[in-house]
């Protein structure tokens, strides 16, 4: 599981990097990869899209655990 999560992260990673490269400079990363052009609807980035977004909700289980975590909250002197 932990090599899943680690690939998970990397595929959101790459998904958060190729939305910075679209807001602030209108590039698709991903569209660029694959020949295709800003916006294009292809079968490839399709895909690639959809994995990147599987990885995301793969992911919501290990932010639950880590927030709700003791150990990554330090909590207030009382």
């Amino acid at each position: 599981m932990r090599y899943f999560n680690a690939v998970a992260l990397l595929l959101v990673i790459v998904g958060a990097v190729n939305w910075l490269l679209v807001g602030i400079a209108q590039f698709d990363l991903v569209a660029a990869l694959t020949g295709s052009s800003f916006g294009e609807t292809n079968p490839i980035p399709s895909v690639i899209y959809i994995v990147v977004g599987l990885a995301g909700i793969a992911l919501l289980p290990v932010l639950g655990r880590w927030l709700t975590s003791r150990s990554a909250v330090a909590e207030p002197a009382a």
